[in-house]
C-alpha cells in the first residue's frame, strides 16, 4: 500500500501556485475545505460547456444534466456504502440540510421530548437542535467532553438519555480537535432508548473509510468541499425515514426520497464535480494497490477501491500526524488540546488545535500566514469546546490533508520556533 504524493499534489493546481515570491503555500486550513484536483475544476467546465440545462426535459441537455445527478448519487452512496443511491440529498451544504432535516423530525415530537446535543460538536449540529427545542418546547441534554484528552464523556451519555428521548446528536471527528467518536456506540445507546441518531462527518469523510450500514446510525451528514470537492452538502438517511418525514416541499416536486428533500434548482455543475471528487478518491484506491487488501472483501467494485483509498489517506495521514504532534509539542510554551499519545492516533484524525504562551491565536495565524502557512485561529464554529477548554479567543487549528507532506510540517516548525524560541 503505497501512495505516490508528487504525483498526487501534482494533479491539484492550487498547491502549486505560488504565492507572493514564488514560495509555494502551506495548506494546513483543510478542516474548512480542501483544495480541489483539476478534473473536480475541469468537470464544472464541462457541465456549462455540454450539458447546461434543467432537469426534466424530453432534450439531450436536460438528459445529460439528471444522468450526471444520478450518476453522482451512485458514486456518494459508494462511497458511504448506502443501501441505495435514493439515500442521497445533495443540497447548499451541511448545515442546511440539517435545519431542514431538524425541521422534519420536530413535527414529530411533543413538548417535554429531549434532544441529546454534545460540547465537541460544531453548531452545525447543536443550533438546529436548540432551535427546534426552542420552537417545540422540547428539552436539551448536553453531553460533556473530558478536557485532558478531549473525549466524549460516555457517562454523561449514558446519564442524558432517557424514554424521552428523541434525538441523538454527535459529531464524528471533532472539527476543532481532531477526536473520533464511537459512533457505532452511540447509535446502539440511541436506539436501546428509542432515539434516532444523526451524525455530522464532516470532518470524519476527508480521513477514514465511512460505512453507513456498520456505523448503524439513522442519519449522516458530510460535505464535499471537506474531501477534495464542490461546494456542496450531502445527507444521507435511512430511506423508510427520508420518505415518511414531513419534508418541507414546493408542491410540484416529487414526493419521494431524495427529491422530496432537495427544494428548488440545485447547482448541477458542483454535482457533476462531486462524482469528478469522487473518482479521484477511487484512482487512489485502484493504483495503490491498497484494493488487493483482505479487509475490503466486504465491497466490490467502486466500493471497494473507494474504501481502500480512504484507508491508505488514512494511514499516511496517521504518519503526518505523528510528525506533526511531535515536532509540534515539543516547541517550548506549545500546548496541544486532545489526544497526543502516539498509541492512540487511531483516535483522531490529523486536525491538532494548539496555544502558544504569549502570542493571541489571531497573531499566530498571523505569522505564519506572512510566511505563506496557512491557518485557521478562533472557534471555527465549535464553541461549545472552546469555552470547556476556557479558550475564550479560541485557538490555532493545524489541520493535515493526504497532499501535505513531512516538509511542510519541519516548515511549519521552523516559523512557529520564530515565536517561541
Amino acid at each position: 500500500m503505497t501512495l505516490n504524493i508528487p504525483a498526487l499534489r501534482a494533479l491539484f493546481p492550487a498547491l502549486n501556485h505560488p504565492a507572493a515570491g514564488d514560495v509555494l503555500p502551506v495548506f494546513f486550513d483543510n478542516p474548512a475545505g480542501t483544495q480541489v484536483p483539476q478534473a473536480v475544476i475541469d468537470a464544472v467546465r464541462d457541465y456549462f460547456v455540454s450539458m447546461n440545462a434543467n432537469s426534466g426535459g424530453a432534450f439531450a441537455t436536460s438528459q445529460r444534466t439528471d444522468a450526471a445527478v444520478r450518476e453522482a448519487r451512485v458514486r456518494m452512496a459508494d462511497f458511504l456504502n448506502a443501501a441505495s443511491p435514493d439515500e442521497i440529498v445533495i443540497g447548499a451544504n451541511m448545515t442546511t440540510l440539517n435545519f431542514a432535516l431538524s425541521r422534519a423530525l420536530a413535527r414529530r415530537f411533543a413538548p417535554g421530548d429531549e434532544v441529546i446535543v454534545t460540547r465537541m460538536d460544531h453548531d452545525a449540529n447543536v443550533a438546529p437542535w436548540l432551535r427546534i427545542a426552542e420552537d417545540y418546547g422540547l428539552q436539551v441534554r448536553w453531553v460533556d467532553i473530558r478536557t485532558h484528552d478531549c473525549t466524549l464523556d460516555m457517562d454523561s451519555l449514558e446519564s442524558a438519555l432517557s424514554e424521552r428521548t428523541k434525538i441523538v446528536a454527535t459529531v464524528h471527528a471533532s472539527n476543532a480537535v481532531g477526536t473520533i467518536n464511537p459512533v457505532q456506540h452511540i447509535a446502539k445507546m440511541a436506539h436501546a432508548a428509542g432515539a434516532l441518531h444523526v451524525v455530522d462527518a464532516v470532518q470524519s469523510a476527508p480521513h477514514i473509510p465511512i460505512d453507513v450500514q456498520q456505523l448503524g446510525c439513522d442519519f449522516l451528514l458530510c460535505s464535499s468541499y471537506k474531501f477534495f470537492g464542490p461546494h456542496l452538502g450531502i445527507l444521507w438517511g435511512r430511506y423508510e425515514l427520508l420518505a415518511e418525514l414531513p419534508a418541507y416541499k414546493v408542491r410540484p416536486s416529487k414526493d419521494k426520497p431524495p427529491y422530496r428533500w432537495e427544494t428548488g434548482t440545485p447547482a448541477f455543475e458542483l454535482i457533476h464535480a462531486l462524482s469528478a471528487a469522487l473518482d479521484y478518491l477511487t484512482m487512489i484506491g485502484r493504483e495503490s494497490g491498497s484494493a488487493n487488501q483482505p479487509q475490503y472483501d466486504g465491497y466490490g467494485g467502486r466500493q471497494r477501491e473507494l474504501k481502500a483509498a480512504m484507508g491508505a489517506l488514512m494511514a499516511y495521514e496517521r504518519e503526518l500526524v505523528a510528525h506533526l504532534i511531535e515536532r509540534v509539542a515539543a516547541l517550548p510554551g506549545v500546548r496541544i488540546a486532545g489526544i497526543t499519545e502516539p498509541q492512540r492516533y487511531h483516535e483522531r484524525v490529523p486536525t491538532i488545535a494548539l496555544t502558544i504562551d504569549g502570542y493571541t491565536p489571531q497573531k499566530v495565524a498571523a505569522h505564519l500566514a506572512q510566511q505563506h502557512i496557512y491557518v485557521w485561529d478562533g472557534n471555527y464554529y465549535a464553541l461549545e469546546i472552546m469555552e470547556r477548554l476556557q479558550q475564550p479567543n479560541g485557538m490555532v487549528r493545524v489541520g493535515l490533508a493526504h497532499y501535505n507532506t513531512h516538509d511542510e510540517i519541519e516548515r511549519l516548525e521552523r516559523a512557529l520556533r520564530q515565536l517561541t524560541g
